[in-house]
Parts: C-alpha cells; sequence; structure tokens
C-alpha cells in the first residue's frame, strides 16, 4: 500500500525549544538559590515528561479543569527537580514552574526538517501536524497557524491539528482520526512520525496508522515495534521503501 500522507509531531520531532528548558531550568534554580546540575535536570525533565505522556494516555490536559491542571504541573516539575536531587513541596514546585514559563521561550526546527519535508513533498506527499501543544491563556498565547508560520513550516504542512481544537489529545483516537479526515486518506495509507512512544507510537498504531519512532538522542537502540530512525534525514528513504514494498 502507497503511503499517502505522512503526520507529524511537533516538539522533539520537528522542532527544539529555543533555549532548550534545561537552560531556563538552571536559570531559575540559581536565581532561587536552588543547587542543580546540568545532568540532573536533564535526567529531570526525562522523567518528567514521561509522567506526561502516561497522564495524557489517562486523563488528556485538555479535559481537566483548573485546579487538576495546577496540581499536574506542580507534580511535573517536582519530577524535573527531583532529578537533580531536590525535593520540594508541591506549592513551592508550581511557583517554580510559573518562573519557568514566564521565561521568554521560542521554538526552532532541527536541521534536518526542511530537507526531509522537500524530499517529502516532491514525492507528492500530503503532510500534516498532530500535536498537544500547550495553548491558550496558560500555555503558548499564539495560534497553531501563528508557530507554524513563523517556524516556516505553513510551506509544507497541509494542516496542524491540535488537542485543543479536538478536545482530545494523543494518544486518543479523535485526534488521529481527525488528521485522516484532513488528509483525506484510510489509516493503511498514513503514517505518523514522533519521539514518544505512548502518544505517538501507540496513538498512532491504535487507529491502524503506520508509525515511526524518531529516536533523536539514540535512547532506544533495540526498538523494534515499528521502525526507528534517529534523524529525519532517514525518513525520506524509508517511506521510499514502504511505497515499494
Amino acid at each position: 500500500m502507497t503511503i499517502k500522507a505522512v503526520f507529524f509531531d511537533l516538539y522533539n520531532t520537528l522542532a527544539r525549544f529555543d533555549p532548550p528548558p534545561v537552560e531556563v531550568q538552571l536559570a531559575v534554580c540559581r536565581e532561587l538559590g536552588i543547587p542543580v546540575t546540568p545532568e540532573g535536570i536533564a535526567k529531570g525533565y526525562a522523567l518528567a515528561d514521561d509522567f506526561m505522556a502516561h497522564e495524557e494516555a489517562v486523563h488528556p490536559l485538555i479535559q481537566r479543569n483548573r485546579e487538576e491542571r495546577r496540581s499536574f504541573f506542580g507534580q511535573y516539575e517536582r519530577l524535573v527537580l527531583q532529578g537533580a536531587g531536590v525535593e520540594l513541596s508541591p506549592e513551592e514546585a508550581l511557583d517554580i514552574f510559573r518562573r519557568v514559563q514566564r521565561r521568554p521561550l521560542d521554538m526552532a526546527l532541527f536541521d534536518d526538517v526542511q530537507p526531509a519535508l522537500e524530499a517529502l513533498l516532491a514525492r507528492k506527499k500530503t503532510l500534516g501536524l498532530i500535536t498537544n501543544i500547550n495553548l491558550g491563556p496558560a500555555g503558548d498565547s499564539r495560534t497553531i497557524q501563528e508557530i507554524t508560520a513563523r517556524l516556516g513550516l505553513d510551506r509544507f504542512l497541509r494542516f496542524a491539528v491540535t488537542s485543543q481544537e479536538i478536545g482530545d489529545s494523543k494518544p486518543h483516537p479523535p485526534i488521529f482520526l481527525a488528521a485522516l479526515q484532513r488528509a483525506g486518506v484510510q489509516p493503511q495509507e498514513a503514517l505518523h512520525v514522533g519521539d514518544q512512544y505512548r502518544s505517538d507510537i501507540v496513538g498512532a498504531r491504535g487507529v491502524g496508522i503506520g508509525a515511526v519512532l524518531l529516536d533523536r538522542a539514540g535512547a532506544h537502540p533495540d526498538f523494534n515495534e515499528c521502525p526507528r530512525i534517529t534523524s529525519l534525514s532517514e525518513l525520506p528513504a524509508l517511506v521510499k521503501q514502504l511505497d515499494e514494498s
């Protein structure tokens, strides 16, 4: 079956935060006199991001009320700092999370993104975005259209589907089904590329979409549940191979 559409996750797949969250967290901790190391904060973010993926699978953030979201982000920040050996109360952690959120933060494309997207467009693939990005008063104040335009992705992507728009998040089916509808393809004609196992791989495969794990850090060398790549530069050849299989 020919692949007609390729969907992408946004954060850690197409784009990264600029400056990196580890740097922002270190700066806030220095201001507050909290002794942490870059390695410890990086470890903490790995724990916190895994917690986020699990929680999105159980009860999507978009469906939580204000107090539930406060509790979630307090716990998220506690895990970030626990990785660095710092124990805080939920209230202390939430205060630090808010300080981190108030820091200027933008997004930047990875270097391998534009060449890969250009190669896929040359093969007449429909490209789309599926993201759980946090938009609105508690998150990025821009629209997804403003974000993709700022990144230069608007000239590649046919559409972008967000958890805010759908009212549900990855890995739950509605957001993936919406992408299929926008692309006008059947599940077996689509491929989803992302860096999160629960959100991206389990979610896509749950509705019959093919999945590709993007493992930029090489953290999952033995992963074999679906194709695994370490750079988007590998993706066009993989799609060609799937088309010809």
